[in-house]
């Protein structure tokens, strides 16, 4: 098997160990005021052997949680329990971004402020259920259509989060763009009804998106700001078909700012992910979601024959916290124990083994 997936890459100001990145998944194990538990630093640092650590979603203020047990990044509290996350991975001589995540109309009341409202592009509900505060399962509320002043808040509270990030020692950020989150939600035609300057047309549905990036860019550095974006995703009720221009609009506009990479979900048969690849300047990262397989001989050719420059894997560093170090070896991977993806507390988040310690 070739061996680049396994060589240095430069992505923006930082260096990468390897080609490999830690997918961000969300394990909700933050306590009810959005922190993190002392347990994550000992989960980070184990996968550290990712060229690059993408966490899990975190929302950039309280009014953005779509979910039980999610972290934030909006009070001091979150932020130094970052703090102590970003060193142990700096320690173990990995790299760290953190998503950020605003669920949108993806969510509950009752995870919210008091007061607050699921709010979204347009008033279009999802047909799906929602966990609420209390753990009771209910359908998704219909989201009220957010205004130009509320979406100027939401577009600074993301730099403010951004900012928080680097201020705790992450290397940068992801946005969450993808997944029926509230970016994808303003991206597709199929929940963003809007005719003002956010809806309409290409530009109207990008323009949320480009004024978060771009915020983000001026708060910590466009080569510490990364993007994620599932085009055709379904995921969450999402209605994301014959909107390809939205994409090829959105990257086009933001191709000369200088972002440190674009993270793509990609679908088996589309070639949408081609036209990106060729027109984004800067590192592209591939997720293999949809591709099936997460194993070496499935991903290494992903970067060796150019697809992308790095490649993002998900599960697999759950149950495998030196998967790079396995793979680099040819040793046998550990199968994931998926009734305790969610469930909190220690047992199947930081008690699988590295191969070492068998």
């Amino acid at each position: 098997m070739p061996d680049t997936i396994f060589t240095p890459w430069t992505l923006g100001r930082v260096e990468l160990a390897n080609r490999v990145v830690m997918a961000p998944m969300t394990r909700n194990r933050a306590d009810v005021a959005g922190v993190l538990p002392d347990s994550a630093v000992d989960y980070y640092r184990q996968r550290a052997g990712a060229g690059l650590i993408v966490s899990e979603a975190t929302q950039p203020s309280a009014a953005g949680q779509g979910y039980p047990g999610t972290p934030g990044l909006h009070t001091d509290e979150q932020q130094a329990q970052w703090a102590r996350v970003a060193d142990a991975v700096h320690e173990a001589g990995g790299r760290l971004f953190v998503q950020l995540m605003h669920t949108g109309r993806i969510g509950h009341p009752s995870l919210l402020p008091e007061g607050c409202e699921v709010l979204a592009p347009s008033a279009v509900r999802a047909d799906l259920e929602v966990t609420t505060a209390d753990g009771e399962t209910v359908p998704c509320p219909e989201p009220r259509a957010m205004t130009t002043d509320e979406i100027a808040t939401i577009v600074a509270d993301y730099a403010a989060a951004a900012a928080r990030a680097v201020a705790a020692g992450a290397d940068g950020i992801e946005i969450h763009a993808a997944n029926g989150y509230l970016p994808h939600q303003f991206l597709s035609p199929g929940t963003n009804e809007r005719t003002d300057e956010y809806g309409g047309t290409p530009e109207g549905r990008a323009r949320f998106l480009v004024e978060v990036a771009r915020a983000c860019a001026d708060a910590i550095g466009a080569d510490r700001v990364g993007l994620r974006i599932s085009p055709g995703g379904q995921f969450n009720d999402m209605r994301d078909r014959d909107n390809e221009d939205t994409y090829l609009t959105l990257v086009d506009e933001l191709a000369a700012d200088g972002f440190a990479y674009l993270h793509t979900l990609r679908g088996r048969t589309s070639t949408l992910h081609e036209e990106l690849r060729r027109r984004w300047p800067s590192t592209y990262v591939v997720n293999t979601g949809y591709m099936g397989s997460s194993e070496l001989d499935e991903v290494a050719p992903i970067v060796e024959d150019g697809v992308a420059d790095l490649v993002s894997v998900g599960r697999l560093f759950i149950s495998n916290p030196d998967l790079v170090e396995r793979w680099r070896l040819g040793l046998e991977r550990s199968a994931w124990d998926e009734d305790t993806f969610y469930t909190g507390g220690d047992a199947g988040y930081t008690d699988y083994p590295s191969a070492s310690a068998r």
